[in-house]
């Protein structure tokens, strides 16, 4: 335990006044040299050259990466967070029966989910979420916003959104929080690697129109290298007006995403993947920098969590840092929804 809490506080002690923290690792496909990469409609695969000449590829987005890494907190199995995370706070959408439709770590657009900011409310509410949270942040279309009642509001009801990023143009275009966790998957020196198959039809297989046996071709890719690369923007995670131990947490949280990714969400497709051959490697802050283990980092976020939530019990109304229960359940009017 010792061990771990050494790592954990020479961490925060290293990253002290870094702007970013920066890691890279080597990825290889599990098993043969072929992988498929993302893919764009009317683009395909995003092939581009390096300054150096050097031919290169897209593997995955940032758009894709944050989902991914979103989901390392997720047990799918129980609709609910990993049992180490419960306690912190997220947004539960459910319809009028109570089923459980979605939710704030899974909605592309975070608590700005069209199925959070329009026509959901909590049960007992005669307000809709939307205004109860606009109320909240003392949000006006004319005058100042007011960043620490946005940015705690955030804190109270999805970490995530701060983490990850938001923009709330539901309640106003002025309401954005860029992501402070951000990464993506490239890959230099490619060649094509063309193949294909038949889509066969074993009772008519003369059948036209695609019906019958159908041919196709399938291009993949080969690499000298592939690459993920990470983002933590420590400037912008201070300048957040919360206090240090909600910081600590979202740093912790970032890092244990990170690491999650990478022992657990490196299949992107079925012909995609991955695998780390290395360690990660912080590039930046250059020197004294050692990336705690998985384990360590998910058992100083529980840590964090228990604190917040002890510290709550101190404060009332909107000082506290995370609403009560954690989970907010919103029931979402399908039938009264009305697009603007």
């Amino acid at each position: 335990m010792n061990m771990n809490r050494n790592r954990i506080d020479s961490l925060y002690s290293a990253l002290q006044g870094a702007p970013r923290l920066l890691l890279e690792v080597e990825l290889k496909p599990l098993q043969g040299h072929r992988f498929q990469p993302t893919g764009f409609p009317d683009l395909g695969p995003a092939r581009y050259t390096a300054p150096d000449g050097t031919p290169m590829l897209l593997v995955e987005s940032p758009q894709s990466v944050a989902n991914r890494m979103e989901l390392a907190c997720w047990d799918a199995a129980a609709e609910d967070l990993i049992a180490e995370l419960r306690g912190l706070p997220y947004i539960k959408i459910l319809d009028r029966d109570g089923k459980h439709l979605s939710n704030s770590l899974l909605e592309a657009h975070r608590i700005n989910s069209e199925y959070i900011m329009q026509n959901a409310s909590r049960r007992e509410s005669e307000k809709s979420f939307r205004e109860e949270f606009s109320a909240e942040i003392g949000y006006q279309r004319e005058g100042r916003v007011d960043w620490v009642r946005f940015e705690r509001g955030l804190l109270r009801y999805d970490p995530n959104s701060l983490l990850h990023g938001c923009f709330l143009e539901e309640i106003g275009g002025r309401l954005r929080i860029p992501r402070v966790l951000s990464g993506f998957i490239e890959a230099a020196g490619v060649g094509v690697a063309e193949s294909g198959g038949v889509k066969n039809n074993i009772v008519q297989p003369e059948l036209t129109g695609g019906a019958g046996n159908v041919p196709y071709s399938r291009t993949e890719f080969t690499a000298q290298r592939i690459v993920a690369y990470f983002n933590l923007d420590l400037a912008q995670l201070r300048c957040f007006s919360i206090p240090e131990s909600a910081k600590q947490l979202l740093l912790a949280l970032a890092l244990f995403k990170i690491r999650r990714f990478l022992a657990t969400g490196l299949r992107l497709r079925t012909a995609c993947d991955l695998e780390p051959v290395e360690e990660p490697r912080v590039t930046r802050p250059a020197d004294g920098v050692s990336l705690p283990t998985e384990g360590e980092l998910l058992q100083e976020c529980r840590r964090l969590i228990d604190l917040i939530r002890s510290e709550d019990a101190t404060r009332s109304g909107p000082e506290k840092l995370f609403v009560d229960p954690p989970v907010t359940e919103l029931i979402w009017a399908k039938e009264e929804r009305v697009r603007r």
